[in-house]
């Protein structure tokens, strides 16, 4: 089944609004790190859900450094500066 914009945009916005939620809402703050189109799932009415949290990464409280400094993610998905 091909979907139609809107619902695209409702995936991305759904996306999103999970990232939003992981980074500010959650403490502490958790950093996906290998978010793709693979790690986005839709339910039978198209709302996304993020999955895959295996490079799951939690920032430290009053900071803004990760508790790891290892590499993760899927090329093509991750910042070019990370990636190289």
């Amino acid at each position: 089944m091909e979907l139609d914009w809107i619902r695209r945009l409702n995936v991305v916005k759904g996306v999103a609004n999970a990232l939003f939620y992981m980074h500010h809402d959650c403490s502490p703050p958790i950093i996906h790190r290998d978010i793709s189109s693979k790690n986005a799932l839709l339910d039978s009415e198209f709302e996304a859900h993020v999955s895959d949290f295996g490079t799951t990464n939690f920032l430290k409280p009053n900071s803004s450094s990760l508790t790891s400094l290892a590499v993760a993610g899927t090329l093509g998905y991750m910042a070019s500066a990370l990636a190289f």
